[in-house]
């Protein structure tokens, strides 16, 4: 079967730059994933652990009495 797969493959031009085009919107993820986890500040961090268990306040009621 993956003989099959492969000889289709190879028949395709240019084939060979989509490994690449995929680890580089990988890698870039990965990397704008690990600047925001290492620039968020302790405060926003505690804030955003602590919004699943608020309780009483929903995100329509905190931002109703923000406005008010």
């Amino acid at each position: 079967m993956l003989k099959f797969i492969k000889h289709h493959m190879d028949t395709i031009g240019g084939i060979g730059i989509y490994p690449v085009i995929s680890f580089v919107i990988f890698f870039s993820v990965f990397i704008i994933a690990l600047l925001y986890v290492w620039k968020a500040t302790r405060t926003h961090i505690d804030h955003m652990a602590a919004l699943p268990i608020a309780e009483g306040h929903s995100t329509n009621e905190t931002n109703n009495h923000a406005h008010q």
